[in-house]
């Protein structure tokens, strides 16, 4: 779908470096630092982007670079976009979400196949997709390393929303209804933009918290969110470093 031009694109800097090939964007604080110390040759951060420290390294035989931590869909569109001008070509997302449905539990991991977007940043990418999803290789890959332990994952939709004060009761038992799995801030956003660029890209989700019976119930302390989220780390940066491996 054709759109007019920008006046303003995201562009490479004279000062600016190249990317690899491999990205990570990661919202949370926790998991960011957690990844990057898994990172091997990693010299600390590379560049800043929009509050967003961009780490480069190793992981196996794959160059990647990790970016984080960001909050909601236009400050993360906008790392993504300066990334791809910096040469970043495929994409994990990692973050956390909050489960809608009784069967996703905290500690679970989500796999969004699409996202019902709530958030304002989608509607300015004009793609033909009304609901754009994953890159198919990318998701097959991922799953591949999570079966080969046994945690649970889920794959579905997602609910992409700016307003966390705002998930309603009547939203909430909507969504429900229709079999979404959680609720996020930023995959919708980030599933639009990588079809309008024209990259590959996923997100994986951790279950951080459950609203399915309409009362809050956080996990952000329990055992098991901990050794999800840390599990899903390793699992996503072994997941680029096998793609980057194969022919």
């Amino acid at each position: 779908m054709n759109s007019e031009p920008a006046i303003i694109e995201p562009r490479k800097g004279k000062r600016d470096p190249d990317l690899p090939h491999s990205a990570v964007l990661i919202f949370t604080p926790h998991d960011f630092e957690y990844a990057v110390n898994l990172l091997q040759e990693h010299k600390g951060a590379v560049v800043r982007v929009y509050l967003t420290d961009v780490h480069a390294g190793t992981y196996g035989n794959a160059r990647m670079a990790l970016a984080g931590p960001m909050l909601g869909a236009p400050q993360a569109v906008m790392v993504l976009e300066k990334m791809i001008a910096l040469g970043v070509r495929r994409v994990l997302v990692l973050g956390w979400c909050g489960s809608l449905q009784p069967h996703v539990r905290i500690g679970d991991m989500v796999i969004p196949w699409g996202a019902v977007s709530e958030e304002g940043t989608s509607p300015h990418y004009p793609i033909a997709d009304a609901m754009p999803g994953p890159t198919l290789a990318v998701v097959e890959q991922l799953i591949v390393v999570l079966g080969t332990e046994s945690w649970t994952f889920h794959e579905g939709q997602v609910w992409s929303t700016d307003a966390p004060y705002r998930e309603t009761v009547k939203k909430v038992r909507e969504y429900q209804r229709k079999g979404v799995l959680a609720v996020d801030m930023e995959v919708s956003a980030l599933f639009t933009v990588a079809h309008f660029r024209g990259i590959e890209l996923a997100a994986v989700l951790t279950v951080s918290d459950e609203l399915h019976d309409l009362s809050w119930r956080h996990g952000f302390r329990e055992p098991r969110f901990k050794q999800g989220r840390e599990h899903l780390c390793q699992a996503v940066l072994e997941t680029l470093s096998r793609m980057a491996s194969s022919p």
